[in-house]
This record gives structure tokens, C-alpha cells and sequence, in this order.
């Protein structure tokens, strides 16, 4: 376990994990982050590799499914809900 602080993005990753976990049985994919976050494919690699190395998850390398949030659920934030874009874009 780490004991490292992060960031409120970082935050709702990890809570996005701990609470998709909980409901479905399983860890997520990163194409349900994906959904969830409105981000790029790219964007969610890149932030699983970052709570990995900060310590904040733990991974089985060649194991589909296997993120483990490594942070005590009393430390989460509560998720929020997803950001919905909004559009520069009049609508008629």
C-alpha cells in the first residue's frame, strides 16, 4: 500500500475502479474508463501507468481485468458523476 497522496483527477480514477469493481465482480477495462471519462484511448493508458508506478494500483501483466486499487476505500473520493462536453454549437 502507498502512501502517497493524488491528484483529484487521479482520485476519481481510482474511485471509478473501486466502485466498478464492487458493482460488476470484476475490475474495469481501460475502455470502460474510456467511456466513463470522455478520454482517449492514449489518455487512459497513460493514467493506469501513473497510478502504477505511484503505487496506487496493482496490475498482473498479461492478465486481462486484474486492476487492484492498493488504496484503503476510506481514503477515496466519492465518485462523480461523468462530465457530460458541452457544445459551443447552437442547436435550432
Amino acid at each position: 500500500m502507498s502512501d502517497n497522496s493524488f491528484t483529484d483527477r487521479q482520485g476519481q480514477y481510482l474511485a471509478f475502479i473501486d466502485a466498478y469493481t464492487r458493482v460488476h465482480g470484476r475490475p474495469p477495462v481501460e475502455a470502460d474508463m474510456q467511456r466513463h471519462f470522455g478520454v482517449t484511448p492514449p489518455s487512459v493508458h497513460q493514467m493506469v501507468l501513473t497510478l502504477e508506478r505511484m503505487g496506487l494500483i496493482r496490475r498482473q501483466p498479461g492478465l486481462a481485468r486484474s486492476i487492484e486499487v492498493l488504496v484503503e476505500p476510506e481514503r477515496l473520493p466519492l465518485l462523480r458523476p461523468p462530465q457530460l462536453v458541452k457544445s459551443s454549437v447552437q442547436r435550432n
